[in-house]
């Protein structure tokens, strides 16, 4: 699979120009067809259901593959984004030629940080994004990048927040993950507080032939604050 062929890569991540300078979709976008996916939830697509569930999370990249007659592509995920796409390459293993997977959640166990979370977006949902986003991106040079995150994650609301968190309860990828056979980039912060890096470890260790690449010095979201370091590890992972 090259750059410049009718392949896509498809991310659960929305598809705004991140404020530091262009995104890694933009970048891509010279040699690669790209489409972005807003989750359910999240802000800027409606939904209208009366809950936000995995099933339909994952149902609907399907759909939107179908909608754009995508027959195969290379998935990318970030943060439980990568939930969606790993578990969509389990199920649809003939239609994903590849994966990127960034500072990836493998699990929807609930955790204390996750029941801190849920509790502040039932008492204060500001000030909760607020927080999350500085957890998200610890760098020191990045505070355009946090208040453009805070931007985006204010487009959504406490209960889509909440649903979208308890949706991923009982959902573990990481147990099946010995049976992909497609070529997989891991990339990951080495400062993630979201995502430890061991997480990203036993994902390597678990997909055969994947490749790991930390980005020393980086939080949870690189494709924010190094997007052109991100566009350029998958160029040189797939080119």
């Amino acid at each position: 699979m090259a750059p410049g062929r009718e392949h896509s890569s498809v991310t659960a991540a929305g598809s705004a120009a991140a404020s530091c300078g262009a995104d890694p979709f933009e970048i891509l976008s010279r040699s690669w067809r790209t489409v972005a996916i807003d989750h359910r939830g999240s802000g800027a697509s409606r939904h209208r259901a009366p809950r936000i569930t995995f099933e339909a999370l994952t149902n609907d990249l399907l759909r939107v593959l179908d909608a754009l007659s995508i027959d195969s592509c290379v998935l990318a995920g970030e943060s439980m984004g990568a939930l969606v796409m790993l578990e969509a390459a389990l199920r649809w293993p003939d239609r994903v030629d590849g994966l990127v997977i960034v500072d990836g959640r493998t699990s929807g166990d609930r955790t204390p940080a996750t029941d801190r979370l849920v509790a502040g977006c039932k008492s204060d949902f500001e000030a909760t994004m607020r927080a999350f986003i500085n957890a998200c991106v610890p760098e020191e040079d990045c505070a355009a990048e946090r208040a453009w995150g805070e931007l985006i994650v204010n487009r959504s609301d406490a209960d889509s927040a909440i649903q979208m968190l308890e949706c991923l309860e009982g959902i573990e990828v990481e147990s099946r993950l010995g049976s992909l056979a497609v070529p997989t980039l891991i990339l990951h912060g080495s400062r993630d507080a979201i995502v430890p890096l061991a997480s990203a470890q036993r994902l390597a260790a678990r997909i055969e032939g994947s490749r790991l690449v930390v980005a020393e010095g980086a939080g949870h979201v690189p494709t924010v604050t190094r997007p052109r370091w991100v566009a350029e590890q998958i160029e040189a992972f797939f080119g």
